[in-house]
Order: C-alpha cells, then structure tokens, then sequence
C-alpha cells in the first residue's frame, strides 16, 4: 500500500521519509502478526510447563504490542500513515502461519520461536536499510526493536533447550 506523505516539517527528505514509511508498516505487519501468534500460544499452551509458558507466551505478545506502537507512531511521524489493521498485517506479513493444532508447549514454543527469528531477520534488515537511507533514529528504533527480539528469543527457546 503506498500513500502520499502528510505534510510535516521534518528534514528528512521526502523519498527517504516515503521509504521508510514502507519499511515501517512492512515490520508493523510483522509485528502484528507476532503479537497475535504470542496469543495464540498463550491462550493454548498445555502440558506440564503450563503457567511458565503461559505467562512467558503473553510477555511476549506485550512487547510485540510495545513494537507495533512505536513502528506506527514512527511512520505517522515521518507523514505516513500507519497501516495496522488485522487484514493489512495479514496480507503483509512475512510470518509463516501459526500452527492451529499446536497444543504442547514444545510444540507453542517450536512455533513462537520461527516467528521470532523471522521477525528479527527483518528488523535487522530494516536497520541497514534506514542505515543506507540516512534515517539513523528510525534505525535506532529498529535497533531496539531488534535488541528486544533477539532477548525474547532467548526466552522461548531456552525452554527447548537442555
């Protein structure tokens, strides 16, 4: 989806603001879409590890709920606008889908994991791209996204680790 840029008097210039923007949504999808896998995983998750996971699994969906707001806020900041619905995350999202059966918490965290791996594949990749643009604050969010992502992912898989 591509629209025109508000008016704003930020200097970045317009292609790069446009450019970013892109890459905004594109990882606003993402982030969606992991926030609500996180829930998926914490609304379903059985097995001995139960709590544990529960509560480690809505942990995660509160800090991808913490992304997608600062992803959003940074795209209408530059003039963008912020495209963040369910249908819009759904149709841009680089997230394979969760697996509907998954019931252990093996299983949840086997799934949760590749959706943070992916997720964090493409923040880096945002990184270096605003890198390139000359946008170094939105590539200091992505590096913090990216910060949070990469601690997560310690998280869930340390749980199918031994």
């Amino acid at each position: 989806m591509k629209s025109q840029l508000n008016p704003t008097k930020n200097d970045l210039p317009v292609k790069t603001r446009a450019a970013v923007v892109g890459l905004l949504n594109g990882s606003l999808a993402n982030a969606v879409d992991l926030q609500s896998q996180a829930k998926q995983a914490h609304w379903n998750v059985k097995g001995p590890s139960f709590i544990a996971l529960h509560e480690l699994f809505d942990k995660v969906a509160d800090g991808a709920e913490e992304a997608v707001d600062a992803l959003a806020e940074r795209a209408v900041q530059l003039g963008g606008v912020a495209e963040g619905t369910a249908r819009q995350a759904a149709s841009r999202s680089r997230l394979k889908e969760y697996p509907v059966g998954a019931a252990d918490g093996r299983a949840h965290v086997e799934a949760l994991s590749n959706a943070l791996a992916v997720f964090g594949k493409n923040v880096r990749a945002a990184i270096d791209e605003c890198a390139r643009l000359g946008d170094a604050d939105t590539a200091d969010l992505f590096t913090g996204i990216s910060r949070e992502a990469d601690k997560t992912l310690w998280f869930v898989e340390a749980h199918n680790q031994s």
